[in-house]
């Protein structure tokens, strides 16, 4: 009987082959689309599982309120996990990781036996942190690599660069930073091959091994000071939610004398390690994470583009019924019964599903590469080997296969075979309404798809131009990560201030679009301590803002020897309570620890508010002071020329002559600023790809109705034709329920998109307003494609020479 089956299935696809490719290649696309995803999806859901006991480790998480303003962090006080460790039972072992380019040492220069490298991402790291975390060992001892000071312990591809294929264990590396130069013992080297963890860096060394790490371990600070990555294991059966409810009364009891004094109140909560990655919900986090809504649109999407081709499947084969309503009249009438028949269509159904599998697999290995670029991911080949994956695709053409093939099943399995032996067959009205209302259901999500890159295009190209206060364009950034490049920094910027294509050039501790690392609560003179108001503060020279084209509104700029003189920008001067007019001549101190006199400094001017962070946020506080020594973390310097390769030429030999062992890097702030939004480049790119997907799937669908429309309709064509009916008439005739039913869609997806999209741009503080021509372009896009897709089969059957169409009449 199976063979049976088989044999009637490859006969029908074979006999059909324009609506058997249209099937077979819209379930391949859809099912490339649908495997990549939730392979993507898998691998962002699979940080951290590798370690042992990763159910029992969890990060101490940080919500604290200053002036009514609460932020959620992911980082604690230094004291904060020891303490745990002494002080609940629960607690098995703690560990506290320093990212150190979240405090603004953002490189790392790497020298072994005159072999410099550069790395961007290290941390210090408790000697415990192999206790709490599983990582794979190539080389070393996880039990003793970070035990000593001055250790490190680096990632294997750093390790390569640095040593090659050789086991580095035992040697003798610099590591040159803003925390000076210090000679580190490699006791380690590890890799990711147990799994992918949050822990994203190049290299970790042991904590007590001077610059932040050292101070780190002396910081008694409960209440300020959060910048430390802590983690808690837990003993077996220990109940997290129980100790989690513990925390407040424990940090009253070690930080209420000083959170009093700063004004503050703090909660900590206990995070699972394995849900990190896919949190979007705090600051300071280790490394980028995903939202898990982010996520499951993407499965949405998976599933959506699914459907859109198992909607295919389904219309063509009611649309083609009467073709085989004598093979099921002639089957029921020797003994077939309904169940036989609904095996039979579902097997045909299920066949097609898994010839459209054999037809991904093979094009996703080829746009893997390419898929990835999209996605910003690194989803290896090698998934392709998993047994997982292989029951994800059988279950993938199971699902696909019944449920586009449930409908056609029973419905064909219902024809009356008395009825259908005498030719007396017409198609259902329920099939057609039920066809009709599934090209509505695809057009719609294509629509909406469409309508969502508009706006995501319209917002992307908002933050492209928006005036953010500051001039990104022709702005070029170097960048200088050690102290004895940064000792010759005054040096390099006289030497560039002398090339004519140099309108200015200034130092700064930070640049717009990147993260101000520090911050404190100032407060006017004359005012109570406790009106003090939280600032974030970098240091600069007396050259940043005319570099970088900040305006002022009220006061002067910086003047060599302004020591001691800061400018504000107009938020922080009404935060102060203060006009912005009036503000030049006072002075500001920081909070100081009890005991301490003020430390006032002068306002020198006010600057008008400028997007130094993402448009996400609104702008907070911002201090600038006249530092000069203490800003050399980056030189900033604004061109008049565009021919970009002559001029970094002569950089270079500026720099060579200054800094001869050190690698010339730099980047352009307009780079450096657009970087600020990847996720939602990301998000663009992932739309833009799978809605051209979605799309090319119901026009696939669309051109086999209308060709089997043509072709029922043969005859009307043929008799039209010779009664003197157009081309054009007749293109219309054949067009117009198609389209009516696109303008149904449009009318569906409009409100759907409107609201989806409204949603997204509620994460961004600046955004464009919706608009109705945004709508009204993806109705007219999908209208045209769908008139294109049709007319091709209209102008074909319109076209025809009706006597073939009509020499059996």
């Amino acid at each position: 009987m199976l063979k049976n089956y088989l044999k009637i299935a490859f006969r029908n696809l074979t006999k059909n082959k324009t609506f058997s490719f249209i099937n077979i290649i819209g379930l391949g696309i859809g099912t490339i689309c649908c495997l990549y995803i939730v392979m993507y999806v898998t691998d962002q859901y699979s940080y951290d599982k590798q370690h042992i006991a990763a159910s029992d480790i969890y990060r101490v998480n940080t919500a604290y309120s200053t002036q009514g303003n609460t932020s959620l962090v992911a980082t604690t006080s230094p004291p904060i996990a020891p303490a745990m460790k002494n002080d609940f039972g629960e607690v098995m072992q703690y560990t506290r990781v320093v990212k150190t380019s979240a405090l603004g040492v953002k490189q790392h220069l790497l020298s072994y036996r005159g072999k410099n490298i550069y790395e961007k991402e290290a941390a210090y790291a408790d000697s415990t942190l192999f206790d709490v975390f599983s990582f794979h060992f190539v080389y070393g001892d996880p039990l003793t690599a970070l035990a000593a000071p001055y250790s490190v312990v680096l990632f294997q591809p750093t390790a390569r660069r640095l040593f090659g294929d050789n086991d580095p264990v035992g040697n003798l590396i610099e590591i040159n930073n803003d925390y000076g130069k210090h000679t580190f013992k490699v006791t380690g080297v590890i890799d990711e091959s147990l799994g992918k963890s949050h822990l994203q860096t190049n290299l970790f060394m042991s904590m007590n091994s001077g610059g932040m790490g050292s101070y780190t371990y002396q910081n008694n600070a409960w209440a300020a000071y959060n910048y430390t990555s802590s983690y808690v294991k837990l003993k077996p059966n220990s109940n997290a939610a129980s100790l989690e409810k513990k925390l407040p009364a424990f940090v009253q009891k070690y930080g209420a004398g000083q959170l009093k004094e700063l004004g503050m109140e703090k909660q900590l909560s206990l995070q699972p390690v394995m849900a990190i990655h896919t949190s979007g919900d705090y600051k300071n986090e280790f490394t980028k994470t995903v939202n898990r809504s982010f996520l499951n649109m993407l499965l949405l999407i998976a599933a959506l583009i699914q459907v859109i081709a198992g909607i295919n499947f389904m219309n063509l084969a009611t649309a083609r019924a009467s073709k085989r309503a004598k093979e099921v009249g002639v089957r029921k009438v020797v003994g077939a019964g309904i169940s036989d028949l609904v095996r039979q269509f579902l097997g045909e159904s299920i066949l097609l599903s898994m010839l459209g599998v054999l037809v991904a697999l093979p094009l996703l290995v080829l746009l893997l590469p390419y898929l990835n670029r999209i996605t910003q991911a690194d989803i290896p080949l090698s998934y392709l080997l998993s047994y997982r994956l292989w029951g994800m695709l059988l279950a993938i053409a199971l699902v696909t296969g019944l449920l586009a093939g449930s409908y056609p099943a029973f419905y064909l399995s219902a024809f009356k075979p008395v009825k259908v032996l005498k030719g007396n067959f017409s198609n259902h009205i329920s099939a057609n309404g039920i066809r009709r209302l599934l090209v509505v259901f695809q057009f719609v999500l294509s629509i909406a798809f469409v309508a969502g890159i508009i706006v995501i295009y319209s917002q992307l190209n908002y933050i492209k131009n928006k005036d953010l206060g500051f001039e990104k364009n022709q702005r070029l950034i170097l960048h200088f990560y050690t102290d004895d490049t940064k000792a010759k920094v005054p040096a390099l910027l006289s030497d560039l201030r002398q090339l004519p294509e140099v309108i200015s050039a200034s130092q700064a501790e930070n640049y717009p679009s990147q993260s101000v690392a520090r911050d404190w609560s100032y407060y006017l003179e004359g005012a109570d301590v406790n009106s003090a108001r939280d600032v974030q503060f970098m240091n600069t020279d007396d050259g940043f803002i005319k570099t970088v084209g900040i305006k002022l509104m009220s006061g002067r700029d910086f003047r060599p020897n302004d020591h001691h003189k800061v400018l504000i920008n107009e938020t922080f001067a009404k935060e102060l309570g203060i006009d912005p007019a009036t503000a030049p001549g006072r002075r500001v101190s920081p909070v100081q620890e009890a005991g301490e006199a003020p430390s006032f400094m002068e306002i020198a001017g006010v600057m008008k508010d400028f997007n130094y962070n993402s448009l996400h946020n609104d702008v907070h506080p911002l201090m600038l002071k006249y530092d000069p020594e203490n800003a050399s973390n980056n030189v900033i310097i604004s061109v008049s020329s565009l021919h970009y390769t002559a001029l970094l030429e002569k950089i270079g030999r500026i720099w060579q002559k200054d800094f001869p062992a050190i690698p010339f890097e730099y980047s352009f702030l307009d780079e450096e600023v657009q970087k600020q939004y990847e996720t939602e480049t990301t998000l663009s790119n992932i739309i833009n790809s799978f809605t051209g997907i979605a799309i090319f799937i119901s026009c696939l669908g669309l051109f086999g109705l209308s060709a089997f429309s043509v072709e029922q309709r043969n005859k009307e064509i043929g008799i039209r034709k010779v009664l003197g009916a157009s081309v054009a008439g007749l293109v219309s005739l054949l067009s117009k329920d198609f389209l009516k039913l696109v303008g149904i869609s449009f009318i569906i997806a409009t409100p759907i998109a409107w609201w989806g999209m409204h949603q997204w741009l509620e994460t961004f503080a600046y955004r464009i307003p919706l608009s109705w021509w945004m709508f009204g372009l993806a109705g007219m896009l999908a209208m045209l494609i769908a008139l294109c897709t049709v007319s091709v089969q209209a102008v074909k059957g319109a076209i025809a020479n009706p006597i073939r169409s009509l020499k059996t009449e």
